[in-house]
């Protein structure tokens, strides 16, 4: 029995009113003689149970809980009228019997470990640096994206922070392909991949993979964070004496992974080459290594100088690991990356081929990882390399061998969200489109920014407390929901608001998130460009000396130039599903779930 269960009846017991759970918890812990606590001590203060207590004590080395026919006794010693029936509803003899069952606890428990304490604790510490995580009830409409309901289902807001980038969570063509595989193949995918879990829908969805980056193979993972691990964890296990450098703001799994490999680490300071090469250096040439990095990291948009990166490790023997999860459905004319997209043209010369191309940056890399999960709207993550290397990991990586294989229902939606965003680039250029007007209308206002080339629209603010009440401030009073990031996410000081636009959000809902963030800045009086000019910067904001952000995709690729460019929804305007690539991700399993499509999916309105 738990101390603080005893609150329950603080409605009706004077002293357990007037009580918290902490001072229970300290009287509980705190003696007033060799073997009674001072909430036991308390508890035999009470004319109901005090006289009782006693006697118990005396009788017995521990205290018990007392049953019926001893509160039947106590109460008819004070002439109180007792009903068998309405015994568990006293609540002095309830209170009193929890108490007594705390004092055993405490006993039976003397000189262990206070679990309990420790708990709290550690929350305490999480609420005291302000980096608690509240997790916001945001429930998103498939048709009416890109709004949600919060707990309330009459209550909606507008969503600017959803990792559903593309909308493809919702995209017609692949919902109605996973409710036919759903209707076909059923729920769940039966077991492993080894046991009963391997079916033709992985194989074709891994076969897409493969063939998206140019790669001998692919695998894939319940997640990317499975993914990242596993695959870091194996292959710098096995390599033998392997060195993994790794960037100082790698994700989360990418850092696990390496440390279940057992291997030893070098961290190298984020996207500096002169760093990385002179810890490189220092390993010599025949030592195993793999440099481990993403392509665009999440929380700042900042993207690595992958090609560079290629050509140290092509110096030193190294191997590369590249992490593509934020950039998968995003960069490239296939969606393939922002390694794909770095060789723009000779992968758009040749999209229809698997073949790589030769000396190509995505050609260089060994490894590349990603998700389902994000650009491509459904869950799940991914390897891609050579076959070889692809086979050590499903081989040897318990978190491929011991994991549930995903419900073919998913794996299908995948696949299908794949093949039309490898046929279709309307959506992530218009994303890209709508991600320049926030922030060139954000910086209109002295709105901080972290600069970046990216889709990503870091909004500084520099305080946990600030970030979590400007955060709440948008979602109470302008019903828009952008979620604050705190430490360990980013560093003490740099927390931010993380903003990311999608082709469906219209001019109208720009405008708005715009006029609202200058408002919240107003009035908890944050800190503009201006104001962070003025101290020396921070994370690239108002910081002396810098240089203008190149984004990813140049004006010719966006169709800027040519006037092909999308464009921005508008006055109510929805977008619509590109026949042709509807046709194509459905060819992709007809052998599987047959040739009827259903409803006429181009047809249906789409973001």
């Amino acid at each position: 029995m738990q101390v603080t269960s005893l609150l329950r009846y603080s409605g009706v017991c004077p002293f357990l009113g007037h009580s918290t759970a902490g001072s229970l918890r300290s009287m509980a812990s705190t003696n007033v003689s060799s073997n009674v606590s001072s909430l036991t001590a308390k508890a035999m203060t009470c004319p109901m149970m005090g006289p009782k207590l006693a006697s118990i004590s005396q009788a017995r080395t521990y205290a018990s809980v007392a049953g019926n026919r001893e509160v039947e006794e106590m109460h008819k010693q004070k002439n109180v009228q007792f009903n068998n029936a309405e015994a568990a509803k006293c609540p002095h003899a309830q209170a009193a019997r929890e108490a007594a069952v705390n004092v055993v606890e405490t006993a039976r428990t003397a000189g262990r470990f206070d679990y309990q304490q420790f708990y709290d604790a550690e929350l305490q510490k999480k609420h005291k640096d302000k980096s608690y995580r509240y997790f916001n009830n945001i429930n998103r409409l498939a048709a009416k994206f890109t709004i949600a309901h919060t707990s309330n289902v009459k209550d909606e807001v507008n969503v600017w922070c959803a990792n559903d980038y593309l909308g493809m969570s919702k995209n017609p063509v692949v919902l109605g392909t996973m409710k036919r595989t759903l209707d076909r193949y059923g729920a769940g995918a039966g077991g492993t991949r080894n046991i009963a879990g391997n079916g033709a829908l992985h194989l074709s969805l891994e076969d897409e993979l493969a063939s998206l980056h140019r790669k001998q193979a692919a695998l894939v993972f319940s997640s990317c964070y499975v993914a990242n691990d596993a695959c870091l964890a194996t292959i710098g296990a096995k390599l033998p004496g392997c060195v993994i450098f790794s960037d100082s703001s790698n994700h989360a799994s990418m850092i696990q992974g390496i440390r279940h490999s057992g291997a030893k680490k070098v961290i190298f300071k984020h996207n500096d080459l002169a760093d990385l090469e002179a810890k490189l250096k220092a390993v010599p040439k025949e030592t195993p290594k793999l440099i481990a990095f993403e392509s665009v990291y999440s929380m700042c948009g900042s993207v690595a100088p992958i090609e560079a990166i290629c050509d140290l490790a092509d110096k030193y023997g190294a191997i590369t690991f590249l992490d593509e999860v934020h950039a998968v459905g995003m960069y490239g004319p296939n969606g393939a990356g922002v390694a794909e997209h770095l060789d723009y043209d000779a992968h758009l010369a040749t999209r229809l081929s698997s073949d790589p191309v030769k000396g190509s940056v995505m050609d260089r890399i060994d490894i590349i990882t990603g998700t389902l999960g994000k650009a491509y709207g459904v869950v799940g993550g991914y390897i891609a390399g050579s076959s070889d290397l692809v086979d050590v990991v499903r081989s040897y990586a318990p978190g491929f061998i011991f994991t549930t294989s995903l419900p073919p229902a998913v794996v299908a939606g995948a696949q299908a969200s794949i093949a039309y965003q490898r046929e279709y680039k309307g959506d992530r250029r218009l994303q890209q489109l709508n991600t320049r007007e926030v922030k060139r209308q954000l910086n209109g206002l002295d709105i901080p920014v972290v600069p970046n080339p990216s889709h990503i629209i870091p909004v500084l603010v520099g305080d946990a407390a600030l970030a979590k009440e400007a955060s709440d401030m948008l979602l109470s009073n302008h019903q828009i929901y952008v979620q604050s990031i705190n430490y360990p996410t980013v560093a003490v000081g740099e927390e931010r608001l993380r903003i990311t636009p999608t082709p469906g959000h219209s001019t109208e809902q720009i405008t708005h998130l715009v006029e609202s963030l200058d408002t919240v800045f107003n009035k908890l009086e944050l800190k503009r460009i201006s104001d962070w000019k003025a101290i020396g910067g921070r994370a690239g904001v108002g910081a002396p000396n810098t240089v203008p952000v190149e984004n990813v995709w140049s004006d010719a690729q966006l169709g800027l130039d040519d006037g092909s460019a999308p464009k921005r929804l508008a006055n109510g305007a929805k977008g619509v599903v590109r026949d042709e690539a509807v046709e194509v991700a459905q060819k992709r399993l007809t052998h599987l779930l047959g040739a009827d499509a259903g409803p006429a999916l181009a047809s249906i309105p789409y973001v």
